[in-house]
């Protein structure tokens, strides 16, 4: 079992705080740690976890899981957002996908965080503003939104940093459908 420090907050609430986006990969995980702070948003971390594709899949799967229960014990963070994969060409690649967002759904449902699962298309529509945009397009406007001198390396890092983007953008517009009593 891995020791973590539970979530701070629910996740649901007028402005995200602290969102901990993960682009899932076994080989390369993306990680990105934003802080929103009213309409304002940075980057307090960024990155990509790597583990050896020569290594047994159950040391690697726990490697992971160790990097991203450090990463939830330091940041703290009020919601995961997650990329949901629902359409792979290569099975391969699928299931050490789903192995690895199987991990971090884990750690985030044992340190108390609430889990929010976007789309490809749904980040790309969000942070781009079209959801056939293209990975460059994202890219710079990652680099805009959170004003960097250049987009994160490797590409891996720049999907996590959208896709907690995507969160910090629609998670006002669901907490106040959810405070009205709307149905999602």
């Amino acid at each position: 079992m891995f020791a973590s420090a539970a979530c701070p907050g629910s996740g649901v609430g007028p402005v995200p705080g602290t969102v901990l986006g993960i682009d899932p990969g076994l080989t390369r995980c993306g990680y990105a740690v934003l802080r929103q702070s009213g309409t304002s948003v940075g980057a307090l971390a960024i990155g990509v976890i790597r583990t050896p594709s020569g290594d047994d899949l159950a040391e690697r799967l726990a490697a992971l899981a160790a990097e991203v229960a450090s990463l939830i014990a330091e940041h703290r963070p009020e919601a995961i957002a997650l990329e949901q994969v629902f359409f792979q060409k290569n099975v391969r690649t699928a299931m050490s996908v789903g192995q690895a967002s199987g991990v971090v759904l884990a750690l985030a449902a044992s340190a108390g965080c609430t889990v929010h699962q976007y789309t490809p298309s749904q980040v790309k529509s969000t942070v781009a503003g079209w959801g056939g945009a293209e990975k460059q397009q994202v890219a710079r406007m990652v680099q805009q939104r959170l004003r960097l001198s250049r987009p994160p390396q490797p590409a891996d890092a720049t999907d996590a940093a959208a896709i907690a983007l995507c969160h910090c953008s629609i998670a006002p517009f669901a907490a106040a459908v959810a405070g009205r009593g709307v149905r999602q």
